[in-house]
């Protein structure tokens, strides 16, 4: 496979920041050729805007019996199981300051609300069962247990979406469909009792994976449009008096273009977000994930659905936005040593950039712990690669997004942000070459030029030039130029591995479990 470069470039104003990701696959020495290419950015405007809070994740109700192709990678990782006085847990979320927590998933469409006024048996936890939809039958959220983890929330400074079960009131057909209107009277009783409780909500989330052709059966987006008023309803209802309300979000289902331009073009009054999700690797238990993960023309695969919704948003004359509520790349749950290694970060990151570019307002990966695509190890809590992706993200990426082009090989991939703590941009760049030297030159508006060669994975310098341009001035005088580097490297040069490196050091916690420092 040769030697992997991941490379990113942070220029804020008359300082610069560069956020190296190196990757040698077999451990190899430098050498093997080089890449040059022209990093063009246009800074007079944005082409999309972020939340700040843009990087999201999940947390699920798989139980232990989850198992895929023969290994169970759940644990005690799911939100009626979860260990929530685990201080690397704790942690991890507090680093992010927020981070927005989705609670959902597959099995929320099979959750009972334990309030006082229901009326169903309320099994506790979830009991497999083959013939079942989704193979285990109904569960049940107990009360104290809703009071468990909204004190964690608050604790942990968490921001939480939580995904509704959309099921009850339906028939199951014949042909895989699921008719009549959603009975709310477990979910309206259950937003009561959170805001009795004072619990902070964020947003509302009607069902999970019941659009298009839906994932164990499907809802027409007809009935959904009523369903989502109703919600709507409820919220306005229950939240009177209040400000801000939580956000209204559906359908959080794989993106079916008819389907979700009926569905949008219909909700123009009652929807705040349009949630979709993403699995565009495969299957886990795929054997090829590490090549498409590399591949830059499978990666732009994904550019059309990102696109399409786009599209439908500005043509319905909503003013809904768009989100990723769900995103683990390889479904059933992930592949061990790729979507929990050093490798996912080049999917997971393009994924970040390129929603960005389409106007994505937040990005919700599956999971924060469970499954073998976690940010945390299921076992341990221990960070895995991409926990320390996101956290850089997060801390450095803001909210206004920048048109970048490329003029070079297709396997550079570039995004450009404005900075999110300076007067200055970020320039991401993915190197997905089998090349350990790089070559790349920055143009901003074509005034300025920054020209960045990667020899090693410390020695760096950066020389900035400006070219005749009367609308572009500075108070300093440009030549070599001061910037702060982050190089991210795997242990040994095994891009399956699970420890990151940074600047040459491994991303380690304390014995006391906090979060390493993110320092240049």
């Amino acid at each position: 496979m040769g030697s992997q470069i991941w490379m990113c470039l942070w220029l804020c104003l008359f300082r610069f920041l560069s956020f190296i990701h190196s990757v040698n696959s077999e451990g190899e020495g430098a050498g093997g050729g080089s890449i040059e290419g022209l990093v063009r950015i246009n800074g007079m405007e944005s082409i999309g805007k972020i939340d700040d809070d843009f990087v999201c994740a999940t947390l699920d109700w798989w139980p232990p019996e989850k198992c895929d192709y023969g290994t169970c990678s759940w644990g005690s990782a799911s939100l009626l199981n979860l260990d929530l006085s685990n201080n690397i847990l704790s942690n991890a979320i507090k680093a992010f300051s927020p981070l927005k927590l989705r609670l959902g998933g597959t099995l929320q469409d099979k959750v009972i609300y334990d309030t006082e006024d229901n009326k169903q048996p309320c099994p506790v936890p979830f009991v497999k069962n083959t013939s079942a939809m989704f193979g285990f039958n109904k569960g049940c959220l107990p009360m104290k247990r809703w009071d468990e983890l909204n004190s964690f929330f608050l604790r942990t400074g968490a921001k939480i979406i939580f995904g509704l079960n959309a099921l009850p009131g339906r028939t199951l057909q014949r042909n895989g469909s699921a008719t009549g209107a959603w009975n709310f009277t477990n979910s309206e009783a259950f937003i009561r009792y959170t805001v009795k409780n004072n619990y902070s909500i964020a947003g509302w989330e009607l069902g999970n994976e019941l659009c298009g052709h839906g994932v164990g059966t499907t809802v027409a987006p007809s009935q959904y449009v009523a369903d989502t008023a109703s919600l709507h309803n409820i919220v306005q209802n229950i939240y009177k008096g209040v400000e801000p309300k939580p956000l209204i979000l559906s359908p959080g289902g794989f993106f079916d273009e008819p389907w979700f331009k009926e569905f949008t073009d219909k909700t123009t009054t009652s929807l705040d977000v349009v949630t979709h999700h993403i699995y565009n690797l495969g299957p886990g238990v795929d054997q090829h994930l590490i090549e498409k993960i590399l591949d830059p023309a499978y990666l732009d695969g994904i550019a059309n659905t990102f696109s399409g919704l786009r599209n439908i948003l500005k043509s319905s004359g909503t003013s809904a936005r768009a989100w990723v509520g769900e995103a683990g790349g390889a479904y059933n749950s992930g592949h061990p040593l790729v979507t929990n290694a050093f490798v996912f970060s080049f999917w997971y990151l393009d994924q970040l950039g390129m929603s960005a570019s389409y106007d994505t307002k937040t990005y919700c990966r599956q999971t924060l712990i469970g499954g073998n695509y976690g940010l945390l190890n299921t076992t341990t809590f221990v960070p895995n690669p991409d926990y320390y992706s996101a956290l850089l993200w997060h801390r450095l990426m803001g909210k206004n997004v920048l048109s970048t082009r490329f003029a070079g090989p297709k396997t550079i991939r570039a995004y450009t942000h404005c900075a999110k703590q300076s007067n200055g941009i970020v320039v991401l760049l993915i190197n997905l070459h089998n090349t350990t030297t790089v070559q790349a030159t920055v143009s901003i508006n074509s005034s300025w030029t920054l020209r960045h060669r990667h020899k090693s994975h410390k020695a760096y310098r950066s020389h900035m030039r400006k070219k005749h341009h009367d609308g572009l001035r500075t108070k300093r005088v440009i030549g070599e130029t001061e910037r702060e580097e982050y190089h991210l490297t795997p242990k040994d040069g095994n891009i399956q591995s699970q420890t990151m490196l940074l600047n040459g050091n491994a991303l380690n916690l304390d014995s006391s479990g906090n979060i390493p420092n993110i320092e240049p």
